[in-house]
C-alpha cells in the first residue's frame, strides 16, 4: 500500500459581492497555503465568458503564482488547445518552464471550455475549433517543445524548455490518445462522474510506454468540500451547486452566499439536478470525506487525486484543504 498524492484545481471563483482582483488574490493565498500543507501540485483552469470564474488566462496567472510560491508544482487544468495557436502555447509555457524549471505542468484539453460564440471570438476563425483537429495541433505543440521535426518556425522560449504535458478529458477520446502517446492523464470526475471508470480503463488499455512514462499515470479530479460537520459542508457546497445549475441553464452568475443558495426557490427537477451533481464527490466532515475519497480510490485505482473546492468564502476554502491535509490525507491509500 502507498500514500496517494493530493493536488489542487482552482478556478479563482468570483463572489457575487466581490471582484476579480479579490478572486485572484484569494487563489494566490490558497496556492501559498496548500504548498505549506504539502499538496503536490496547484492547477488553474481555463474558462471564458463565465462571471463566476476568473482563471481565463492560465499562463498569466501561473506566472504570478510561481513568483509567490517556491516548491509546489504549478500547471494548467487545462489550457484548451482549440482556443490557441500551438506556437503561442509553446512560447507561454516554455517561458514559464525557463523561469521556474521543473515546476510547470501543461494540462491540455480538447474542448474550448466555453460556448461556441466565445470560442470563435478567441480563435477568430472556425478553423481548428473541431475536435478532429486536436491530435494534429497537439502533435505540433509537442514538436515545438522537442524540435524533433525541425521546421521554419522555432518556439523561443519553448524548444528545449518543455513542461510536463498532461492530457485532460471527460470522455474516452483524450483517454485513449493519452494512452497511445504515453502521456499522463487527468480525468474530470468532478463534472463527468459517469464516464470516469470507462475512460480510465480505456487509458490503461491503450497505454504505450514512451519517453515520458514507462507506465500509465492517472489522476482523478473530484469536487471536495470539507468542514467540521456534514451539515456545514453541504451548506458550504450550496453556492457551487446553484452556480452549475445556472450555467447549465444558460444564466451564469457569480458565486452567491450559502444563505442565498439555501433560499433559492429550486424546482423539484432542479433539486434533483444538484443532488446528482454531488454524487460520487467528497462533501462532508473529515470522516465522511475520507470515506468518500477512499471509495473513489478503490473504484478508480487513481495514482493521484486533484481536489477542487468551489465555496463562497476563501477562509472556508482554505479550511477545507487544511482539514483534508491534516485529518484525511494520511489515511488515503491505494493498492500498489
Amino acid at each position: 500500500m502507498i500514500d496517494v498524492p493530493l493536488s489542487v484545481l482552482d478556478l479563482a471563483p468570483v463572489a457575487a459581492d466581490g471582484s476579480v482582483g479579490e478572486a485572484l488574490r484569494h487563489t494566490t493565498e490558497l496556492a501559498r497555503r496548500t504548498e505549506e500543507l504539502g499538496y503536490r501540485r496547484f492547477w488553474v483552469a481555463e474558462h471564458h465568458n463565465m462571471p463566476s470564474i476568473a482563471s481565463s488566462a492560465p499562463a498569466v496567472l501561473l506566472a504570478h503564482l510561481a513568483a509567490r510560491t517556491s516548491t509546489i508544482r504549478l500547471g494548467s487544468g487545462g489550457v484548451m488547445l482549440p482556443n490557441h495557436a500551438p506556437l503561442v502555447v509553446a512560447e507561454q509555457f516554455g517561458t514559464l518552464e525557463a523561469l521556474h524549471p521543473g515546476r510547470i505542468d501543461l494540462g491540455i484539453g480538447r474542448a474550448p471550455g466555453t460556448d461556441q460564440v466565445t470560442a470563435l471570438a478567441l480563435r477568430r476563425s472556425m478553423e481548428g475549433l473541431s475536435a478532429e483537429h486536436f491530435p494534429r495541433e497537439l502533435a505540433d505543440l509537442m514538436n515545438y517543445f522537442s524540435g524533433a521535426e525541425p521546421g521554419p518556425v522555432t518556439a523561443v522560449p519553448g524548444r528545449g524548455q518543455s513542461p510536463v504535458v498532461w492530457l485532460l478529458g471527460s470522455s474516452g477520446f483524450s483517454a485513449q490518445l493519452a494512452g497511445l502517446l504515453g502521456l499522463p492523464f487527468s480525468f474530470a470526475h468532478h463534472f463527468s462522474a459517469q464516464n470516469t471508470l470507462p475512460a480510465l480503463q480505456l487509458y490503461r488499455q491503450s497505454f504505450r510506454p514512451s519517453q515520458w512514462l514507462a507506465e500509465p499515470y492517472a489522476m482523478v479530479a473530484v469536487n471536495a468540500v470539507c468542514a467540521e460537520t456534514d451539515e456545514r459542508a453541504r451548506w458550504l457546497a450550496g453556492p457551487a451547486g446553484l452556480s452549475f445549475l445556472k450555467l447549465r441553464s444558460g444564466r451564469p452568475e457569480p458565486l452567491v452566499t450559502p444563505e442565498a443558495a439555501a433560499a433559492y426557490p429550486y424546482s423539484e427537477l432542479e433539486r434533483e439536478f444538484v443532488a446528482q451533481r454531488r454524487e460520487g464527490q467528497a462533501i462532508g466532515s473529515p470522516e465522511t470525506v475520507a470515506r468518500q475519497l477512499g471509495a473513489l480510490l478503490e473504484r478508480t485505482g487513481a495514482d493521484e487525486l486533484m481536489l477542487t473546492t468551489m465555496v463562497y468564502d476563501v477562509a472556508d476554502r482554505v479550511r477545507s484543504f487544511e482539514l483534508i491535509a491534516e485529518r484525511v490525507a494520511g489515511g488515503l491509500l491505494r493498492k500498489g
